[in-house]
């Protein structure tokens, strides 16, 4: 097995390794712990257990990031965001922050789904008042979130979704266009407090709004089409709203994780992810093999994981949701020569993945469960990514080269340059850096992302967890100028896709991750850095000669 990079080794190291001893345990040692730990709680044979650990130490299999984290610990939540909806009463709002709360705090981000509140100025007959609005209750959760460190090691990871319909949607669209004073504070200090800046926020639509905004005769046609166009200027603009999508079988699934790819109608229902490394996955029988021992994974884990509060596990035992996911699709593709989008050689191994319903059923019933309802679901898999060395969902590579800025300790931000393991392993076999195919080469041919994410959507019962990195609004490519041709090829597409958000470049003061010269992070891989003042002043280029 190849030995992980010095990069992959210290974020593995900082948020999943254990302390044995004196020193953090090894990803053999974790492996173990893991699958040991985890499969233990089904009484699974020890064949299984040691084929399981196998695949975790090749990394042919990640588990999601609380479960490497968690495992093992006195409390024991391997699980990870709990799906809630917002209720429209006093007890409502006061039982959201309470579910908020023990959420975060027990490691789990939160999606919450705000369509039942009445829009602001509406009467509150009993108190004879006026209601403030979903949006008030939002900013309440994001800055419980901004208090707490998540199971005390992270940020917290929190969503917002709001229905097309809603009266107050076009204030939610607005709502994260920070003025220019306050982006600049930002930029200088990541940690200065901004509106909704832990949340991610998303327009929900349904079945209900394509028939209107096709429909010039709809009741509702003119709301659908203000609605979309003012959502697609503001996410080419400033990077959200994105846009989360329940039609046809998954109408009225509207409750969704941090990073949308789990959807669901039971408030407190919660998900649990693991993916499978499609890289270091080289034959049909290894990815059968890999399907069926990941399914049985997360199936053991809603057995094993502790929950934040008692509805969780009634609704987990109801539903009992996997989110076994894909990973490395596009170093998948790289390696084998083949160009970002449908491939019939991949289709094969997604049809294998497919199986995993009928994989999940099969054990369920072995072990006198109930049978997950649905068991596919592609996560963004950021660090997990990392530790994997591979690409990440199915995202391209972001760029061959960039800085990442991360939490280090509870007050403290710290950097690194990275050069992409994918990018280094063509680039060391010969390819020139300026040749590889990543994010910001496509953001040239927005279809082609968006035509293969609904291509592999096919295959996922769930949802997608995908970003579209765009230049910087005013650029050529993202402009005032080509905000009808963009909306017009995303809705092309969007019906056939559960979500989708966008990320144009410097959106966010304090990203963090930036495109950098292969050159400058070449120089300086291994090294941490902490911010100051501009996190590139190393380069004394301002944003790294990007």
């Amino acid at each position: 097995m190849t030995e992980m990079s010095y990069f992959a080794k210290s974020i593995f190291e900082q948020k999943y390794a254990h302390d044995v001893g004196d020193r953090k345990e090894t990803w053999a040692e974790t492996a173990d712990r893991v699958s040991k730990t985890v499969l233990k709680s089904i009484n699974a044979k020890k064949s299984i257990v040691d084929a399981v650990r196998d695949m975790i130490e090749k990394r042919q299999f990640m588990p999601g990031g609380r479960y490497l984290y968690a495992t093992g610990r006195p409390f024991h939540q391997v699980q990870n965001c709990l799906l809630l909806r917002a209720e429209d009463s006093r007890e409502g709002w006061a039982d959201l922050m309470q579910k908020a709360t023990m959420a975060l705090m027990t490691g789990a981000g939160i999606g919450v789904d705000y369509s039942s509140i009445r829009p602001e100025g509406k009467a509150v007959r009993k108190t004879g008042g006026v209601a403030t609005g979903p949006l008030a209750l939002m900013q309440m959760v994001n800055e419980a979130g901004r208090g707490i460190m998540q199971g005390g090691s992270r940020r917290s990871a929190i969503w917002a979704g709001l229905n097309w319909k809603h009266a107050d949607a076009h204030k939610f669209v607005e709502m994260k266009n920070w003025i220019p004073e306050v982006r600049s504070l930002k930029e200088r200090d990541f940690n200065f407090p901004a509106n909704m800046d832990g949340t991610n926020i998303s327009i929900q639509l349904d079945d209900e709004f394509f028939k209107a905004f096709h429909n010039e005769k709809s009741a509702h046609h003119s709301q659908a089409q203000s609605i979309y166009w003012s959502g697609v200027r503001q996410m080419l603009k400033t990077s959200e709203p994105g846009f989360s999508v329940d039609v046809g079988t998954n109408s009225g699934e509207t409750l969704r994780n941090a990073c949308c790819e789990v959807s669901s109608y039971d408030d407190s229902d919660i998900c649990n992810l693991g993916s499978i490394n499609l890289a270091n996955v080289h034959s049909i029988e290894e990815m059968t093999k890999v399907v069926e021992l990941g399914t049985l994974f997360l199936l053991a884990g809603t057995v094993y994981s502790d929950v934040p509060y008692a509805k969780v596990d009634q609704v987990r035992t109801k539903n009992r949701r996997l989110g076994l996911g894909l990973m490395g699709i596009h170093e998948w593709l790289l390696v084998r020569g083949k160009k970002y989008g449908p491939d019939p050689d991949l289709q094969k191994m997604l049809e294998i993945y497919q199986t995993s319903t009928q994989v999940a059923a099969g054990y369920a019933n072995a072990f006198d469960l109930s049978a997950p309802v649905k068991t596919r679901a592609i996560a963004p898999t950021g660090t997990i990514g990392i530790v994997a060395e591979t690409t990440t969902g199915i995202e391209p590579i972001f760029c061959t080269a960039y800085k990442r800025r991360y939490k280090k300790g509870s007050d403290m931000n710290a950097y690194q340059y990275v050069i992409d393991p994918t990018a280094k392993r063509l680039i060391d076999g010969g390819v020139s850096p300026d040749h590889i195919e990543d994010a910001y080469s496509l953001a040239e041919d927005v279809e082609r992302r968006l035509a293969f994410q609904a291509w592999v959507q096919k295959y996922v019962d769930h949802g997608i967890s995908s970003t579209l990195n765009l230049p910087y609004w005013g650029s050529e490519l993202n402009n005032s100028g080509t905000v009808q041709k963009f909306g017009n090829t995303l809705m092309k597409y969007l019906p056939e896709l559960r979500g989708i958000t966008c990320y144009p470049d410097g959106a966010r003061g304090g990203q963090p991750l930036s495109p950098v010269k292969y050159s400058t992070a070449a120089k300086h891989v291994g090294e941490v850095f902490y911010e100051s003042t501009d996190i590139c002043d190393i380069t004394k280029g301002g944003s790294c000669g990007a």
